[in-house]
């Protein structure tokens, strides 16, 4: 009996082992996993980060293109002014041809907007481009027969320079409107690796989760063990210890009766050695 209980320990003992060993391989696991979310955790809010910069540089460039526009209108909208005024002047004076210069300016302004607003192929923003500077020549040679005539020559001046300062402005805003969209851009694929990682963090964890209960599940198993250990080291000493006494009352019984035999001779006066001398002693029989 003894020697199936030990046996048994060994098999529970090999058991607790391999528990123990899966439970060690499955924490380094779930730290592996712990590891990189945290990681990846810090990727997503370096990520957003970053789309959050991109997106104040892009709403601070549309407010200033919208500032902007608003300058650029008034300005057209005192050119135009002025041209109406020329208009007028021409009504009443006959003899200078009315070709609409203000409504050749609505229509370059019209193609600004469309060239600052839609999206163009290269070819189709050339044509764009080139039709801007076909109707701009129209009107410069329109400004030049009005100028001929000293009473609005100066009105044609002040007209001239509130478009150009209109022109540069809109050049401004182009070129703005280019940056806020760069930044755009910028802002949705830092939002769109954000939420990349953001996702390969929440898997991470989800293996992490799996990783650490499965630890705990090995860990419970190695702790069961240990306790089944403790009990058959229980028993196993118990058996070994009656054992031991069984042992040691038969030892005693077989020297009690040598002891006898060699006290019958000690009563016949037979001649006893020194060691007959001690077992005698030892059994309390003189």
């Amino acid at each position: 009996m003894l020697n199936d209980l030990i046996e048994k320990r060994k098999k529970i003992l090999a058991e607790s082992e391999q528990h123990k060993n899966r439970r060690n391989e499955l924490n380094a696991l779930a730290s592996k996993y712990a590891r990189e979310r945290n990681t990846l955790n810090n990727l997503t809010r370096e990520y957003v980060e970053e789309a959050q910069k991109n997106k104040e540089l892009r709403d601070k460039y549309n407010n200033e293109v919208q500032s902007l526009k608003e300058k650029r209108n008034e300005l057209n909208d005192q050119a135009n002014a002025i041209f109406t005024e020329i208009e007028a002047f021409k009504k009443e004076h006959g003899g200078i041809r009315n070709r609409g210069i203000k409504e050749l300016q609505k229509q370059i302004e019209h193609l600004e907007f469309r060239q600052q607003t839609e999206v163009f192929s290269v070819d189709k923003e050339r044509e764009l481009i080139d039709k801007i500077k076909q109707i701009k020549s129209t009107i410069k040679e329109q400004e030049a027969e009005l100028e001929q005539n000293k009473e609005i020559r100066g009105k044609i001046g002040s007209a001239r320079d509130l478009r150009k300062e209109a022109s540069d402005i809109h050049a401004h805003v182009t070129e703005l409107a280019e940056l806020a969209q760069q930044h755009h851009d910028f802002m949705v694929e830092f939002y769109r690796k954000a939420d990349k990682s953001r996702e390969d963090a929440d898997l991470s964890h989800k293996n992490f989760v799996e990783a650490q209960e499965s630890a705990d599940s090995e860990h419970k198993y190695f702790i069961a063990c240990q306790k089944e250990l403790r009990d058959y080291d229980k028993v196993i000493s118990g058996l070994r210890k009656k054992t031991k006494k069984v042992k040691m009352s038969k030892e005693q019984k077989a020297v009690r009766k040598e002891a006898e035999q060699i006290f019958k001779m000690f009563r016949s006066g037979e001649k006893l050695t020194t060691d007959d001398l001690l077992l005698l002693q030892r059994s309390k029989l003189i």
